[in-house]
């Protein structure tokens, strides 16, 4: 149990909102298209919170699987489909982690590749903030393009003066959203509903499976385990993840969480980026989220779903687009041409056909090519 570690001040607190860029839309678009169940998919999302806070020093997001969600939502699975391709992807995860497999392969993973899967991811996020903070927005209104403008412009000052900038936007888009939406707050009312054993018809772990676990079992691999351990030794040389222990984390939480109901969920690199571009240095920030979302969770249950709902967009673009930002910045450390090459060409195609494990494919590829025709000179390049 690392909680001694733990600090909370302003700082912590504002890291603490550095993933809401994702997670919210994601969990309202998963509840409002699919039917799952907000109160319950929050609640647990705030427990594991807690828990990864207890297993981690480090400010370890938790955050919904983006393959399987944007799948969910695109294709309108049921929350069965949705919970099983959870439990799918967690017990591969899981299996990776505990035999060691996953260790194994890191061996032969090179940091150009990381790089380019960082770089990809960081680009991504923030091509989708742009889009959320402009595409069918008004000039002018609570939200706007201009409300996006502003918000972009926030973040860059108060990042470079060190103030707790996501805190303040984020509580801005509050007021912007109650102050538009009146109604919206006159639908929250007390209590939680509780929740049951999900059940499961075969129909649904094939649909699962094919459709939503099988894209997101690479990316949990890369992305969850692999570049957020990277991205760990980066910015927290003295108390890094190990990719064991992460795997392990992510399986458990899935095959705990989603048969009673709670959303497919992993530990991110963007998460990790963002909170730590907001200001979150320990795993107080993540220990102080748990039990916001728990409260919140159990004190208004579904009925917060209809505040979220109108939460401005724009405001989430611009905390999201930092956090991309934070991700794609950790990739300037690659210096040689080969290297730059491999790290470049993995985030190309990895952006350009949505994948990260083409992008992956392809940068391993290059990797072992150049290798062959022109070995490395010793200490250039490093495994993961």
């Amino acid at each position: 149990m690392n909680w001694q570690a733990a600090r909370l001040n302003r700082h912590e607190i504002s890291g603490s909102l550095g993933d809401m860029g994702l997670f919210v839309p994601l969990l309202v678009g998963m509840a409002t298209t699919c039917g799952l169940n907000f109160a319950v998919a929050l609640l647990f999302a705030g427990i594991f919170n807690v828990v990864t806070g207890l297993m981690f020093t480090i400010p370890m997001a938790v955050q919904p699987m983006k393959a399987i969600a944007a799948v969910a939502i695109t294709n309108k699975f049921t929350t069965p489909q949705i919970l099983a391709a959870g439990v799918v992807t967690g017990a591969v995860i899981l299996l990776l982690g505990a035999t060691n497999l996953l260790q194994f392969v890191m061996r032969y993973v090179p940091k150009s590749v990381v790089r380019g899967l960082q770089l990809s991811l960081g680009l991504a996020l923030m091509l989708q903030a742009a889009q959320m903070s402009v595409q069918g927005r008004p000039w002018l209104g609570g939200d706007s393009i201009v409300v996006g403008l502003i918000g972009f412009l926030f973040l860059f000052v108060a990042s470079a003066r060190s103030w707790p900038g996501a805190l303040w936007l984020f509580a801005a888009g509050l007021v912007l959203a109650a102050a538009a939406h009146r109604e919206a707050l006159a639908q929250i009312s007390l209590g939680f509903g509780g929740f049951a054993l999900q059940k499961f018809a075969p129909g649904d772990w094939w649909i699962a499976a094919r459709d939503a676990a099988i894209p997101q079992i690479p990316l949990t691999c890369l992305n969850s385990v692999v570049a957020v351990c990277a991205l760990s030794r980066d910015l927290f040389p003295r108390r890094a993840a190990a990719e064991r222990p992460v795997a392990i984390s992510v399986g458990l939480m899935n095959l705990i969480g989603c048969p009673l109901g709670a959303m497919p969920m992993c530990h991110g690199a963007g998460g990790l980026a963002g909170q730590y571009r907001f200001g979150a240095r320990t795993n107080g920030s993540i220990l102080f989220l748990g039990g916001f979302k728990i409260a919140l969770a159990l004190c208004f249950g579904s009925s917060l779903l209809s505040l979220l709902q109108i939460y401005p967009q724009s405001v989430l673009g611009a905390l999201l687009f930092f956090s991309g930002l934070e991700l794609a910045l950790v990739s300037r450390d690659i210096s040689g041409r080969d290297e730059a090459f491999v790290m470049l060409l993995t985030a190309a195609i990895g952006l350009a056909l949505k994948s990260t494990a083409i992008g992956f494919g392809c940068g391993m590829l290059f990797h072992y090519l150049l290798r062959l025709t022109r070995p490395p000179s010793p200490g250039k390049e490093t495994a993961y």
